[in-house]
């Protein structure tokens, strides 16, 4: 199995059995969800749904679920017969200037939308669950960590595939998914996963959008009326850009340019960056075209906001 392959894998029958609680009469998975707060019941769980057959599927998260949670939650349970999300809000990925203490948690809610998800089992684990005392080891993807929102944010992707890595050796799932709209993130896992020999599948899922487009994110909780009536722009200048190259335009300078302009007249957005880099490597592109992506961060108050879109 291909740890960069984003092919779905041939598909076992489902079996309809749960770790905890009983079947609908309608067949789709019931309304207990499994709550699993140390590694070693999480491995245990995992014990169980392999003897018994069954493909699990991994749903990483940091909690303040949302309708693009779901998404991911929803392409791992058509996947697989055993879906395990995560919740850990992971502080290596957090500088010390950013959010970390006021990033939102509400497990009760989450839990609340999981009940409906067809999520099997919630892994909650405590911080020492996850990082042992004394723990030295950190996972590092170089170069593709250290650019895009890495500039901006040292050790943040450092931290991200530290704990996917260690959640990866826990739960040891057959697939992950994660959205696009992470699309740094997503490219960085999957190049762990191809290092270092990690069999488990990862799953590309569409970024899910409100109606005037703005992708769907936890620190979307943060915006003012004002700036979330802003936001949107993002996404309008990456389509501006993106219609540009796909009508012709190969010069990545000049679509920059112009989805910069864009957020330029939006005066409640304080641009991070804009850029345009290969779509798997992130390398920057001087020729735009097949496989280009454009990827976005800026500043609305105290949200940092990303986008991105592919040609």
């Amino acid at each position: 199995m291909s740890a960069t392959d984003p092919s779905p894998p041939r598909r076992r029958p489902i079996l309809r059995r749960r770790w905890s609680g009983s079947s609908r009469p309608d067949g789709r998975r019931g309304a207990l969800v499994e709550r699993i707060t140390t590694v070693a019941a999480m491995r245990a769980f995992g014990r169980v749904s392999r003897a018994a057959g069954r493909r699990i599927g991994l749903v990483p998260t940091m909690g303040a679920l949302h309708r693009g949670h779901l998404s991911l939650i929803e392409r791992a349970r058509s996947e697989c017969d055993a879906v395990v999300v995560s919740i850990y809000v992971n502080p290596l990925q957090f500088g010390p200037k950013e959010d970390f203490r006021a990033y939102p948690r509400d497990l009760e809610r989450d839990q609340g939308l999981l009940r409906s998800s067809g999520t099997d089992a919630l892994f909650v684990p405590e911080h020492e669950e996850i990082h042992v005392p004394g723990h030295r080891t950190r996972v590092e993807v170089q170069g593709m960590q250290d650019v895009l929102c890495g500039r901006s944010r040292p050790g943040h992707f450092r931290g991200v595939a530290t704990v996917v890595a260690k959640l990866f050796a826990i739960v040891r799932p057959d697939i992950a998914c994660f959205g696009e709209k992470d699309a740094q993130q997503l490219r960085i896992i999957r190049r762990m996963a191809l290092d270092l020999h990690d069999e488990t599948q990862i799953i590309s899922c569409p970024t899910v959008r409100e109606e005037d487009g703005l992708a769907l994110s936890s620190r979307n909780t943060y915006l003012t009326p004002e700036e979330r009536r802003a936001a949107p722009v993002l996404y309008r200048a990456l389509r501006s850009a993106a219609a540009s190259g796909r009508a012709g335009e190969t010069d990545a300078a000049r679509l920059v340019s112009l989805a910069r302009d864009t957020i330029a007249r939006e005066p409640l957005a304080r641009l991070d960056y804009v850029e345009a880099v290969d779509g798997e490597t992130l390398e920057p592109v001087a020729t735009a075209g097949a496989g280009t992506l454009l990827a976005v961060a800026a500043w609305f108050g105290r949200a940092r906001l990303i986008d991105n879109i592919s040609f």
